[in-house]
């Protein structure tokens, strides 16, 4: 089988836009991802984006940002800064938790820290079955592993939420309740297109499975990198740094410099359904297997001088994104980029800072700093750029 690497940030670009280039990097962690949203080709793409979609839009991000993030990243954190102490990855995880159970449609009825700690278990669990890819342990124990927390979740959580919404939707199609009255969110979203869509239960537990794995994962590492990041700009230039304690929008730029370096993932993987050839002169045969080295797109000194500094103050080419291609592109582009990475804008009226700055500012505010005791540690049982744990001194 052909296979072929596109590494300069155009050829990324041009081949994320490609129809007949079909998602192939999570064809390992189908226990988690089969017939997920980020798996789907062509029409049932369209329609089952077209769908959630309508959850995902910047005024929705606004209001729980301004109404319900602010709180949840206070709360969260202020346990662990009167104990003195935290562990960046667990923090990052937890903080993010209520949010992407919200999002998802995975009800929290006590709201209880066992509650919390069960998620989180489950969400790092989802997260290894997806990059199966990328594990240094056997694939088969894994998916035992995934296979087996699938079923506590759908017991505990999802059977639960399941039942709420269908019988708040029988009360809504009965004239009872309005469509205010309705969750937004996408297991609502689902259930109200059941036919159309032609899905079953179990594409159900596993869409809402992948929703709670990828937003806290990718949320926890792009904030604990972040904090990384900073720390050592601080070290650098203690008096630029400084700076962006006091202005959110320099804050939000530190995020997005930090997702350029650190993609969540590092590589995107296609099909080719059909030949194509990229303006470059790239020819792509039918049936290859493309790589889109999304880490070395972002590193692209064409597009990033001093491509592999931390520098928040840079200044990037017309058209695009701090962020390089850490969100993806295309079709299959990030469904919450606005949600995690906000959006920058002169008006306050309209800029979302997201939830990794929100998470950042907190953790900064609060006089955070590395333990100089227990230094941070990568993940063993991935190839990716993981934390598995990286301990944190409050003032």
């Amino acid at each position: 089988m052909t296979t072929i690497t596109l590494d300069g940030y155009a050829d990324v670009r041009e081949a994320f836009r490609l129809r007949d280039l079909k998602q192939a990097l999570y064809d390992e962690g189908g226990v988690v991802m089969a017939d997920c949203l980020l798996v789907l080709h062509g029409e049932d793409h369209r329609v089952r984006r077209r769908v959630e979609n309508r959850l995902f839009r910047r005024g929705t991000f606004r209001h729980w940002e301004r109404e319900f993030l602010h709180d949840v990243v206070r709360d969260t954190l202020a346990p662990f800064a009167a104990d003195g102490r935290a562990d960046l990855v667990e923090l990052g995880y937890r903080t993010i938790m209520s949010l992407t159970a919200l999002v998802a449609g995975i009800d929290r009825p006590t709201g209880s820290a066992a509650e919390a700690d069960a998620l989180y278990r489950y969400a790092k669990k989802f997260s290894e079955g997806a990059t199966l890819v990328h594990t240094t342990r056997d694939p088969d124990v894994v998916r035992a592993e995934v296979r087996a927390a699938l079923d506590e979740f759908d017991a505990t959580f999802m059977r639960p939420s399941l039942e709420r919404r269908r019988a708040l939707l029988a009360r809504h199609a009965a004239g009872e309740l309005g469509e205010q009255d309705l969750p937004r969110d996408v297991l609502t979203g689902l259930l109200r297109h059941w036919d159309e869509l032609g899905i079953d239960q179990e594409i159900l537990l596993r869409e809402c499975a992948f929703y709670l794995q990828a937003g806290s994962h990718s949320t926890a590492d792009a904030f604990t990198h972040s904090a990384d990041e900073f720390f050592a700009w601080v070290r650098r230039d203690p008096a630029a740094a400084e700076k962006a304690l006091d202005d959110p929008a320099l804050l939000q730029r530190c995020v997005h410099e930090t997702l350029r370096l650190h993609p969540a993932s590092p590589v995107a993987q296609r099909r080719a359904l059909a030949p194509a050839v990229l303006r470059g002169g790239t020819e792509i045969p039918e049936g290859a297997f493309v790589v889109l080295d999304i880490a070395a797109a972002n590193r692209d000194p064409r597009m990033f001088e001093r491509p592999d500094e931390f520098d928040p103050l840079r200044e990037v080419p017309a058209g695009v994104p701090r962020w390089g291609h850490a969100f993806g592109g295309g079709t299959h582009a990030c469904i919450g980029t606005e949600l995690a990475g906000g959006v920058p804008a002169a008006d306050d009226a309209e800029q979302v800072l997201g939830t990794v700055t929100l998470m950042l500012s907190a953790l900064l505010t609060a006089g955070a700093r590395p333990d100089p005791h227990h230094p941070p540690r990568r993940d063993p049982n991935s190839s990716r750029d993981h934390f598995a744990s990286y301990p944190v001194l409050f003032r």
